[in-house]
């Protein structure tokens, strides 16, 4: 196949880009290379991808929320199916810049849901978010719970993505699957995200702010567990045969969790991570911040049953890998 992947530069993004030019696929990676985090990090990943010495893959740098860019991007170019990861992440960032969410996570989704029902592609696969269940006080999350009180700008995005692509599932049967993904972790993460701010500011000797008075929990996901679960999505678009699908859809739209079916406690992890790291950390206990949920945890066993997904890596094996890697970036 010849796999569009949206937000090739990104954590996720270039890690599927790996995994299909590893079994023999065709990538055209796209990303505007935003600034939200450090663009060298972004071109590193890409370089990191390009250098498996392929043939296979193209990069084209171009904000796809932009149709006419899109457009441009992509004339003359065939694909047969998308991976749409590229989006405006982070919970607490979308309080301070909301508009940024609208244009990449709102039009950027629109614009793939268009690309697919023009050229009639086989299965657009698209990155939900388990920010989408909010404050849900049922644990684990299931993809069957009703998802309608988001409590962050990000959340409802991403919610709303989920019934666009509902909409186009029913109006012009494109086979769409969208994983809610739990907190993904692993080497090439992203600067934002809470074990790279740990690792970092342990390995400083800088405090650490932990958040709710370390009372969250959160269900993490080593990469090439999430990977194994996109690629598996790809391979299996949901069938246009009017039976129920994971997420209560009848038309050929699909919705899973991709965790680790494993909710961790902030302060065992931050424990996982000294031992790592070698030194104690230095904590500052601070209140619950706004946007943010005490607890994730993933249901998995609908993507289980239908598409194989097992997980495999625990946080005693990933989180230490995760830190060999951002020593051996860093140079520390």
């Amino acid at each position: 196949m010849q796999v569009l992947v949206t937000g090739a530069a990104g954590f996720i993004g270039a890690a599927v880009a790996d995994r299909l030019l590893a079994r023999g696929d065709s990538v055209v990676g796209i990303d505007n290379l935003n600034d939200y985090y450090q663009v060298s990090l972004k071109r590193d990943r890409i370089a990191r991808v390009e250098g498996q010495g392929s043939n296979r893959f193209r990069f084209i740098e171009a904000d796809f929320s932009y149709e006419d860019a899109l457009n441009r991007a992509l004339e003359n170019v065939a694909i047969d199916r998308i991976v749409h990861l590229g989006a405006q992440a982070g919970v607490r960032y979308s309080i301070d810049n909301p508009r940024a969410y609208l244009h990449s996570n709102l039009g950027g989704h629109l614009e793939m849901l268009e690309l697919a029902r023009q050229r009639e592609l086989g299965h657009l696969v698209y990155a939900s978010s388990s920010s989408v269940y909010g404050g849900n006080e049922s644990v684990p999350f299931a993809v069957d719970d009703r998802v309608d009180h988001p409590m962050s700008l990000y959340a409802a995005t991403k919610k709303a993505d989920e019934l666009m692509s509902e909409t186009y599932a029913h109006l012009y049967r494109i086979p769409q699957t969208g994983l809610r993904f739990f907190t993904v972790y692993g080497p090439w993460g992203r600067p934002d995200m809470m074990l790279w701010k740990f690792t970092d500011r342990i390995l400083k000797g800088e405090p650490i702010p932990v958040f709710n008075h370390g009372e969250m929990w959160r269900d993490f996901t080593y990469i090439d567990d999430i990977v194994s679960g996109v690629v598996a999505a790809l391979d299996n678009p949901p069938a246009d045969d009017g039976s129920a699908k994971a997420g209560g859809s009848t038309k050929p739209h699909a919705i899973y969790n991709i965790g680790n079916h494993k909710s961790e406690h902030l302060m065992k992890v931050i424990g996982v991570i000294e031992d790592a790291c070698g030194r104690k950390a230095e904590v500052e206990m601070l209140p619950m911040q706004a946007g943010d949920v005490p607890r994730t945890f993933a249901d998995i066993d609908a993507i289980a049953n239908d598409l194989g997904y097992a997980p495999t890596t625990s946080i005693e094996e990933g989180v230490p890998a995760f830190v060999r890697w951002f020593r051996e970036y860093h140079g520390v």
